[in-house]
């Protein structure tokens, strides 16, 4: 092994993703489904053959260790088929390690060895996690009575030298009752969103409804362990009274449901964290799993728990794992110190210049204007903004997690209220109640939002300052509050100088901020993805420098 070793970590559960490092200089990352266009894309056999090999940045360089990490789907059993595929795929250096890692080690790693603290809690509180069985026991070779045990939920007290398990919530999936956070939330946006990832818009939702209304009780909590009351199973299961859309079925009683299990949720998670906290005595918390998306409870958890920090990483779901089984090797397995923090989120390649030219040849339907100074990319941008026009962001290296943070953007103007409407129908087509974040400057933040903390990954919902809100309605949600993303002097400097500029021009140091993706797609990657949805969307224009993309009948305006 060479004395910088090369890790490549792969999650091959949902969001299956690859993550590649040298050392603790962090190459390249990026999620399956922005390779293939199908979001929330599992793992499977071909993974690394078919998409990730072939664009690793370096597929010369031999790499020292690989970790993978499975969940509870069926693809652990088909190990062999993946040790085949590695060895013939890539090229491996003599006396490769590789190694298999349970999904909630892969989740701690993921979210402590990045953060900033020197020790902290960790807590890791996912949907399901490895099978009990199937784990490679870390902690304390534990017997298990038998059953078809999952972990769901696990507390750590983490330094840099060491890692301890407090405890781990077990989910036997006979026994309804010991489900846990994550799958709970799942379970209730089954209950009103069938498919795939739409704990989103369940939390959209929530602040239209009346968490009382339907009487339902809170969850019961006894340390680390949540458990559902009767109460709860019983609603959850009525897959016909509050299923969104569906003829007959009431917005008030769908609005209800989000409402109460929103609530029911974040007051569970803050007595989960309240006991971490009087088990450790730590200041600092790292939180892990999909649950930590949930914006809501994350500002709950910063003013409501004793805890006086709290990391959340821009991949805190079932993605960021790719990292966590690349920082295990480098940690555990190279024993070489972990310098890597996780500053910003701009993992994916790099966009060539070749490829952003032949997009964009042939386009008779489109104005191209080449801008090769920043500033003159920012003049005309504002230029637009300023005019009412909705414009994509496409720059350099893709943002790793699901949130866009300027690399992947689409921005407007935050101070029409009408932008936010028009955005969801015509642009997301999606439901009219969800969101649009605001992308602010850190230092001006304070003004507008009530967070007492920066917020540069989108992690938070803060409330907006009453007497802004007339000044931002695009942003403010019907609660009052916007997930936020703040942008520092040490940020992206393009976006850090359209805030700037907008500021300079409005005396409002805030954009509206929505991922670059259409209905049902996941964000876009390449420069023809960014093209192509541009050309379908009704989009005024399109950054992707050094070129400025309008088309020559414009679409109409936001209204």
């Amino acid at each position: 092994m060479t004395d910088v070793p090369v890790v490549l970590g792969i999650n091959r559960t949902q969001d299956a993703s690859a993550c590649l490092m040298q050392g603790s200089r962090l190459v390249w990352a990026i999620q399956k489904e922005r390779l293939t266009r199908h979001k929330h894309h599992w793992g499977r056999p071909g993974d690394v053959r078919d998409h990730y090999g072939p664009r690793l940045p370096w597929p010369e360089r031999p790499i020292d260790i690989v970790v993978e990490c499975f969940s509870c789907d069926d693809e652990a059993r088909h190990q062999a088929r993946y040790d085949a595929e590695l060895g013939a795929t890539l090229r491996l250096a003599p006396g490769c390690r590789h190694v298999r890692i349970s999904h909630h080690l892969a989740h701690l790693y993921s979210v402590f060895h990045p953060s900033p603290f020197r020790e902290a809690a960790a807590m890791v509180i996912d949907g399901q996690g490895s099978p009990v069985a199937d784990l490679t026991d870390h902690w304390s070779g534990a017997a298990y009575v038998p059953g078809d045990w999952r972990e769901v939920a696990s507390f750590y007290r983490a330094d840099r030298e060491r890692v301890h398990c407090i405890g781990k919530h077990l989910w036997d999936r006979d026994d309804m009752r010991l489900v846990g956070l994550g799958m709970f939330y799942f379970l209730l946006t089954q209950a009103i969103f069938p498919g795939e990832g739409n704990e989103g818009k369940v939390m959209g939702l929530a602040p239209h409804g009346q968490p009382h209304a339907l009487g339902l009780p809170p969850l019961a909590v006894e340390g680390g362990q949540v458990t559902l009351p009767p109460a709860w199973r019983d609603i959850l299961r009525d897959h016909e009274r509050f299923r969104y859309g569906q003829p007959g079925v009431a917005f008030a009683d769908c609005a209800n449901l989000a409402a109460a299990g929103q609530r029911a949720f974040e007051d569970a998670i803050l007595a989960v964290a309240r006991w971490l906290h009087a088990e450790t005595g730590l200041d600092n918390l790292c939180f892990a799993g999909g649950t930590a998306l949930n914006c809501s409870a994350n500002e709950r958890l910063l003013r409501e728990t004793p805890f006086k920090q709290v990391f959340i990483p821009p991949a805190p779901g079932d993605a960021g794992t790719a990292l966590g089984c690349a920082l295990y090797g480098l940690a555990e397995l190279a024993g070489a110190g972990c310098a890597y923090r996780w500053t910003h989120d701009y993992l994916g390649p790099l966009p060539r210049h070749h490829d952003i030219e032949a997009a964009l040849a042939d386009r008779d339907d489109l104005h191209i204007v080449h801008l090769a100074d920043t500033d003159a990319m920012c003049s005309h941008m504002l230029d637009l903004l300023c005019r009412g026009r909705v414009l994509a962001l496409y720059q350099e290296g893709s943002e790793f997690g699901p949130r866009a943070l300027g690399h992947r953007s689409i921005l407007a103007d935050p101070r029409q209220a009408e932008v936010r409407d028009w955005i969801n129908a015509r642009v997301k087509q999606r439901e009219w109640f969800r969101p649009l974040a605001p992308v602010v400057l850190a230092e001006r933040a304070g003004e507008y939002f009530d967070l007492p903390r920066p917020s540069p990954f989108m992690q938070f919902a803060a409330p907006v300052r009453p007497d802004r809100i007339a000044q931002v309605p695009a942003i403010t949600h019907v609660d009052g509050s916007a997930r936020l993303q703040t942008v520092g002097p040490d940020d992206d400097p393009l976006l850090r100088r359209l805030l700037t500029g907008f500021d300079a021009r409005t005396g409002v140091p805030v954009l509206l901020n929505t991922s670059f993706n259409g209905k049902d797609e996941p964000i876009v990657e390449t420069p023809e993805e960014a093209l192509a949805s541009f050309r379908r969307m009704p989009l005024h224009a399109l950054a992707i420098p050094p070129f400025l993309v309008t088309k020559r009948i414009e679409p109409e305006l936001p209204a």
